[in-house]
Parts: structure tokens; sequence; C-alpha cells
């Protein structure tokens, strides 16, 4: 009896001991700095220079850190290059000496710099180049993919249209505001002949462009409801969330928007009042990946999936690609290659196609692409290549959307 009280007594005279020993440490490692236990690779490194670079219709944008081997790149579509890329290196007061793997800090830092100009294309359009070439580094730094970085990959290859079997067809012009049986029969006939050359397992998308006024588009939409498209888009132009709730009642089709909208606080009321089936953030448009990302989720909320609008190059479509393989309500990526955009060679993508045109996950570091800044002023030489503001009217001169 006695040998096994003083068994019980060593025992709780050991755990004494270790108990005392392990505060003694916690108490030593109280007085260092939060974090100091963990090797933090990213502390060190800091933006040294910001460069804007207009290629063509659009621009580029390179960031530098004091770590010679690390840059970033992002790209900036949708806007005049050449007030982008300015734009962009006006930043620099904004960014230089910080660390480029505090992302959201730093995108939270340029879109409440200044009352006046916080959101807006110009802004938001430059602020998703500045992200992306943000993510692009961090994942140097940590020698990852981006899509590492967003949680890993959900999903081994990413859906993309246009393929052999997915296509997207367009208005074909400027259309009336409420059409007669002609104006109606030809945008059918687009969407009947298609069906029939894909067959019942061929996706279809039509992109109505804000170019079809609602009281046509109603009467379209009727008319092709048999014909089983995947989405309407682009059903008005945004701006009055009353125009989509009226569509939505009336058209029994899925209706698809987003690509003119940027960041959550533009996607918010779509979800909100039930306007949309399908949301179409693109990663050039909406404030870059921390943006996207971000309405992934918002949309899951409401069991809406993303189906990315993109028409950047190979490096915008490559982010866009790393968000849609980490987010789970994922429907299908747009995106264009083999010169469409830019020439081949600009930018030099990671990933490869699948036999149905379907993309796999990016390769290497960060966004895994690589520039040639020598392709960029080649580009700039072709004047065919350059940015050209749109004039679109109506047959009898008056201006119309597009």
């Amino acid at each position: 009896m006695a040998e096994r009280e003083n068994e019980g007594l060593n025992r709780r005279d050991v755990l004494a001991v270790g108990a005392a020993a392990a505060g003694a440490v916690l108490l030593a490692d109280a007085g260092k700095a939060p974090g100091a236990q963990v090797e933090d690779r990213g502390s060190a490194i800091r933006i040294t220079a910001i460069r804007g670079l207009p290629c063509g219709p659009k621009a580029y944008v390179k960031i530098e850190t004091n770590n010679k081997n690390i840059v970033g790149w992002g790209e900036i579509t949708g806007l005049e290059p050449r007030v982008a890329a300015s734009l962009a290196e006006a930043f620099r007061e904004l960014l230089v000496d910080e660390n480029p793997t505090r992302i959201e800090h730093l995108w939270q830092k340029i879109f409440r710099s200044h009352r006046d100009m916080r959101g807006g294309p110009f802004m938001t359009h430059t602020l998703s180049a500045i992200d992306m070439a943000l993510w692009d580094i961090t994942g140097k730094q940590w020698g990852v993919p981006v899509y590492r970085l967003l949680g890993g990959p959900l999903r081994e290859t990413v859906r993309m249209y246009p393929t052999p079997r997915a296509t997207k067809l367009g208005t074909g012009g400027p259309h009336p505001f409420s059409g007669n049986p002609g104006d109606i029969n030809r945008l059918v006939k687009m969407v009947q002949d298609t069906r029939q050359r894909l067959g019942p397992d061929g996706t279809i998308m039509f992109d109505a462009h804000c170019a079809i006024p609602p009281a046509m588009l109603i009467q379209f939409a009727n008319a092709i409801q048999p014909l089983d498209i995947l989405w309407l888009e682009e059903p008005a132009v945004p701006g009055n969330i009353e125009v989509f709730k009226r569509l939505k009642r009336q058209i029994r089709i899925p209706l698809a928007t987003g690509e003119r909208d940027r960041t959550i606080w533009e996607m918010i009321a779509y979800l909100q009042n039930g306007a949309i089936d399908i949301l179409q953030p693109d990663v050039g448009h909406t404030g870059g990946i921390s943006q996207m990302r971000k309405i992934a989720a918002l949309a899951e909320a409401y069991h809406v999936p993303l189906a990315p609008h993109n028409t950047c190059s190979e490096l915008g479509l490559s982010a866009s690609i790393h968000v849609s393989a980490s987010i789970p309500l994922f429907l299908i990526q747009e995106g264009y290659l083999d010169g469409h955009i830019m020439p081949p060679g600009v930018a030099r993508k990671s990933f490869t196609l699948d036999k149905d045109g379907n993309a796999g996950l990016p390769q290497g570091v960060g966004l895994g692409v690589e520039i040639d800044e020598a392709m960029i002023q080649k580009v700039n030489a072709d004047p065919k290549r350059r940015f050209r503001w749109p004039t679109p009217t109506y047959a009898d001169g008056a201006v119309r959307d597009y």
C-alpha cells in the first residue's frame, strides 16, 4: 500500500516538474516578438519599383523586389493602356518599401487611398493587375503555385470555353427595343443551327452583350427556351437592379452577368435580389485574385456558381484559372489562346489543355507565366494592335451600348 502511495507521489512530482519546465519555456518565449519562434521567409522582402508597360490594347504591370530573382506580373485589361500604365506607376508611393506578401493590406491601402477615386474601372482594373502581381510574387517567395496559397486545388482540370463542345454565340449587331419576327428569327436560327451541329451534349451560351434591349430580349428568350442553352449573358446594362429583376421574372433561361461589375460591393445586389443565376467576374476587372475569391465565397452562400469572364492574355487567364481551380461552386472558365488576345510569346503560359480543351493546373511557382518584354515592344510597333475607342451606333446614327 505504501509502495503504491509513494509511486503516486513520484508520478505527481514528475508531472509537477514537467509543468514547471514548460511554464519556464513559455515565460521565456513570452518576451520574444510574436512569431519569433517560427521562421517567416516572407518578412524581409520589399517592393523596390513598379512599372506599367502598355502592350497594344492592354498593359502589363511589373513589380520588382529587393530579391533580384523575384518579380511579379499582372495584366490591365479593358482600359486605355497608356493611362492605365501611368496610373499603376503613380501607385509607387503607396507600394515601394512595402512587403508584397501583405496582399490584402496593400489591396485595401490602394482601394481606400482616395475617397473620390475609390472603385470605378480605372482604379479597380489597375488594382486588379497589381493584385495579380502581388500573388505572383508571394507564390514565388514561398515556392508554390498561387492556387496552393488559395487553399489548394479542388479540381485537377478547369472546364473551358470556347472548345469544340462548348461555344458562345454573339448578338450579331445592334437590335431594336422590340423586334419584328425577322429580327427575332435571325437570332433564333443562330441558336438552332448551333444546337443541331453540337447535338444534345454540346454546351451553348448566348451573349446578349447588353445590346438587346429588355423587351426584345424577352421575346428572344421565350423563343429559344426549348433549345436549352447554358445561359443568357449580360441581359442588361448594369446600374439598375430593377431591370434585372424584371427580366428574371419573365425569362426561364438561366441568366449570367458580372464582367462589368467590380468588387463584392457591385455583385451583392444580384445575389440579394435573386436576379441572376450565374456570376461572371473577370479577374482583370473586379479587383484581381483577392476580390474574385471573395466574390466566389459570397456567391457560394447563395448557391450561385462562378463562370469567370476573361478576355485577358495568357497572364490574366492564368490568374483566373488559379482561382477557378480553388473554389467549390465553379461552372466553366472563358479563355482565348493561340494569339487571339495577344501574339504568342508575349505571355507564356505553363498550363496545358487536354483533348477536350480543358485546362490543367498552371505549373511552376506564382502564376506560372513568363513575360517577354522584347515581345511587348514588338506589339507596340504594330499599328494594328493599338487601342481604339469603340464607336457603336444604331443604323440611324444614335449611340448604343455594345
